[in-house]
């Protein structure tokens, strides 16, 4: 029956769009209609500035994570992953906004550093490790994908493994306009697409 909250929360958190109304309750803008279009933490800092983004970055980490943390000791991990992945698609399709929502690279971090955070801070560290040498945040995100399922084999967290999995791929999914634009050259790198839009 805690579980079934817990899902609850899960799925009420993931749906609340928290990069849109910090986006309007700053500037004023829509990020649904700015920048990359997303209501994600990256496309809230191009159009906000850093701090906002970080904010939102935060607030949809929490998403995830809280729900998660809160599960009692020894809670089935397949109860787990239903947990964390209502947490993750109600966030990429809200029905707040129409079933769409962002990337849920925030959302997923929230949840497996609740649940596996060893693993996510080894996925973490090559992710940003990525994201500083190329400057493409989209790149860091799949090798977060990446990474999760790897490093959840190697620190033997077999039952997040079958979540890990299923969410790398669903990453790709999202990020496959990223995709396109990597292997065309047209990724805009974080940074220089900011000062782009300051008009540096």
């Amino acid at each position: 029956m805690f579980a079934f909250l817990l899902f609850v929360m899960a799925f009420g958190l993931g749906m609340v769009p928290f990069g849109l109304f910090v986006a309007k309750i700053v500037k004023g803008i829509d990020p649904r209609e700015a920048g990359s279009r997303n209501v994600g933490a990256t496309n809230v800092a191009r159009l906000c500035g850093a701090p906002w983004g970080v904010l939102t970055l935060i607030l949809d980490i929490l998403k995830g994570f809280l729900p998660c943390i809160l599960a009692p000791e020894g809670t089935h991990w397949f109860a787990l992953s239903v947990i964390g992945g209502a947490a993750i698609l109600a966030h990429a399709y809200s029905p707040l906004l129409n079933f769409r929502g962002g990337k849920a690279v925030a959302t997923t971090v929230g949840v497996f550093l609740a649940l596996t955070p060893v693993a996510l801070i080894l996925a973490a560290i090559c992710t940003i490790a990525v994201i500083w040498l190329s400057g493409f945040v989209s790149l860091g995100s799949l090798t977060l994908a990446l990474g999760l399922p790897f490093f959840c084999f190697l620190t033997g967290n077999w039952g997040m493994l079958p979540l890990s999995i299923g969410v790398m791929f669903f990453l790709f999914w999202r990020h496959r306009e990223n995709i396109l634009r990597l292997d065309r050259g047209e990724e805009m790198p974080w940074l220089r697409g900011k000062k782009k839009e300051q008009g540096a």
